[in-house]
């Protein structure tokens, strides 16, 4: 039973999801868009909205205390792969979101691919702000 277990497995061991994870989400943030299966998408989104939302927090909280902008940043940079990213996430993604409560990506139909019938999608950060 997987009661209470969060995530899917898609097939790899631990690592292999970690570095998929990171390198997507990194992905995410360069390009604005990637396209992927639905599974895929769904595990990238959930960890592209709480990383936009940690930025967002810690830009705001910046304003009192610097140091919490400093601590935002190194909690993205661990689950992130690229240190550029994770300062345009916060000089140009986060900023951008400041008024949005959430919902910050989109999740497009594509159709089935044609080796496998998965489902593919293209996930994208949601441009109006």
């Amino acid at each position: 039973m997987r009661h209470r277990v969060a995530g899917k497995k898609l097939n790899r061991d631990t690592a292999q999801r970690v570095a998929l994870r990171r390198n997507m989400v990194t992905d995410l943030f360069r390009h604005e868009q990637i396209r992927t299966t639905r599974a895929k998408a769904k595990m990238v989104r959930r960890q592209a909205e709480k990383l936009i939302t940690l930025a967002k927090r810690g830009l705001v909280k910046a304003e009192e205390n610097p140091s919490a902008e400093v601590h935002a940043r190194r909690l993205a940079a661990t689950r992130m792969s690229d240190p550029a990213m994770v300062q345009k996430l916060f000089n140009e993604i986060a900023p951008r979101y400041a008024d949005r409560p959430g919902g910050y990506t989109r999740v497009l139909k594509l159709g089935m691919r044609k080796g496998d019938a998965a489902d593919i999608v293209v996930l994208e950060l949601v441009e109006e702000a």
